[in-house]
């Protein structure tokens, strides 16, 4: 996941709303299993959508727990990388 991918989705669905990001993640979802996708661009496309999972995460810190832009996105940083390690 990239922090500036998800600030980026964020400011996106600030703008429209959060439909269009669960749409995008349908439809990258039904491409991934195209036949003749190659490993490179699954690669790219689980990319995708984990940044797009993550600034749903994001907008539900947001909405949910009142937080600020600033304070959702590294809170959610903080449990990514807690996972990681």
């Amino acid at each position: 996941m990239r922090l500036p991918i998800i600030k980026h989705l964020n400011e996106f669905v600030k703008e429209n709303d959060v439909d269009y990001i669960e749409e995008a993640i349908a439809v990258i979802e039904n491409l991934a299993e195209a036949k003749g996708i190659k490993d490179e661009e699954l690669e790219v496309m689980g990319e995708l959508i984990s940044n797009m999972y993550g600034a749903l995460e994001v907008q539900k810190l947001i909405n949910e727990e009142g937080m600020s832009d600033k304070d959702a996105l590294n809170a959610f940083m903080k449990r990514v990388q807690g996972a990681v390690n």
